[in-house]
């Protein structure tokens, strides 16, 4: 094995954000603060002066809009198949039911022209997934929602530092729910943020992320909404404040390394690659689809084999257990099912090398020859 391995992502986290770690550890004030304060101005002013309450994940931001939305049982919330489990998880949390959409193949996202269709006199909310980091068509969504007077919560969470048609993803839109784990393209270690639209008060927003308390100036408290435990800390904060200041060059070097994938990448080998999109994606991922019928479990050992990482981002949702029991079966998405069961990532993260590009191209072209 290569001992030299390189995994499908790695965060990159400069000596100055380490020290302003350090700083914030060492001043007393770790949990929420000045730090969060801070970082929620800096992504306002990325997101257009939008309010942007910043959350312990993108999960909790997508659980808390639905909330916002007034999102309750009985209601219908229209999302992918093709994404992380959390997106569709949160809205049996609120109560509702997830209606799901397959996936036009061309984009790998939710496929508007069966949206639609899909949606009854209990819809009350779409839910777009900008799969990998290219956003959803914004222009056909946002005109599908106003005929049908339904709430957007955009899950944004692999897109941030992406566009649509030169407008910054969250500068626009209603609700925009972003993800700052550990393996986005700006990271917090763990953490997400909520762009508010404007109808929204952004104080009910912060007594939802915090138990539900309203303080008061003379030390009084009450509690009028139940809330949960979703607060960031500033020592996380501190980490985003840090990642923010190289948003741009991150972004950059990543649509660089993606351009090398595509060239370098052997067309015999019969990879259906992703959408060659350069300027509204982030390139949060590089995901090709593996040739029908390859063994992908022995196609991850023959890369590891070679000191490759390889991530599966995602099985379809509606195949996993709890949803199988919820009445989804096999068959319903083929779209989706078929990207889900042939996708894997390859490594992409800034600090990545061209060399490094050539390694793993050379690597798939002797694991899928083998």
């Amino acid at each position: 094995m290569n001992t030299d391995f390189l995994p499908f992502t790695r965060p990159s986290i400069d000596e100055a954000t380490i020290a302003s770690v350090t700083e914030v550890l060492r001043s007393g004030w770790i949990t929420s603060g000045p730090k969060v304060q801070a970082f929620e101005s800096a992504l306002s002013v990325l997101c257009g002066g939008r309010p942007v309450r910043a959350f312990n994940s993108g999960t909790a931001a997508l659980e808390v809009a639905l909330r916002l939305a007034n999102i309750q049982a009985g209601d219908e919330v229209i999302t992918t198949p093709l994404t992380w489990v959390a997106t569709a998880n949160v809205i049996l949390e609120v109560g509702a039911t997830p209606v799901l959409v397959d996936i036009d193949p061309a984009t790998r996202n939710i496929d508007l022209d069966r949206v639609e269709a899909a949606i009854t006199a209990r819809t009350r909310a779409i839910i777009p997934v900008d799969l990998a980091g290219l956003p959803v068509d914004r222009d056909r969504l946002y005109a599908i929602a106003h005929t049908h007077q339904l709430r957007v919560v955009e899950d944004a969470a692999q897109s941030f530092g992406a566009s649509w048609k030169g407008r910054p993803i969250g500068s626009t839109g209603d609700f925009v729910a972003f993800s700052f784990h550990a393996n986005k393209n700006l990271t917090t270690t763990e953490g997400g943020a909520l762009v508010l639209p404007a109808d929204v008060d952004a104080g009910l927003c912060e007594r939802l992320r915090l138990q539900g308390v309203q303080r008061f100036p003379d030390g009084g408290m009450d509690v009028d909404v139940l809330g949960g435990k979703w607060n960031l800390t500033d020592v996380a904060a501190a980490v985003g404040l840090g990642q923010l200041k190289h948003l741009d060059e991150f972004t950059e070097r990543r649509r660089q390394l993606a351009r090398r994938y595509f060239e370098k990448i052997d067309p015999t080998l019969g990879l259906a690659l992703p959408p060659a999109d350069f300027s509204n994606s982030n390139w949060h991922m590089f995901q090709p689809l593996l040739p029908p019928g390859t063994d992908r479990g022995a196609f991850i050992a023959a890369m590891k084999d070679q000191g490759i990482g390889v991530g599966v981002h995602y099985p379809a949702l509606h195949l996993f257990s709890l949803y199988r029991n919820l009445g989804f079966k096999a068959g319903q998405f083929p779209q989706a099912e078929n990207v889900g069961a042939r996708t894997v990532t390859l490594p992409l993260f800034p600090a990545m090398e061209d060399s490094d590009v050539d390694r793993v191209c050379q690597a798939l072209t002797n694991a899928l020859q083998r």
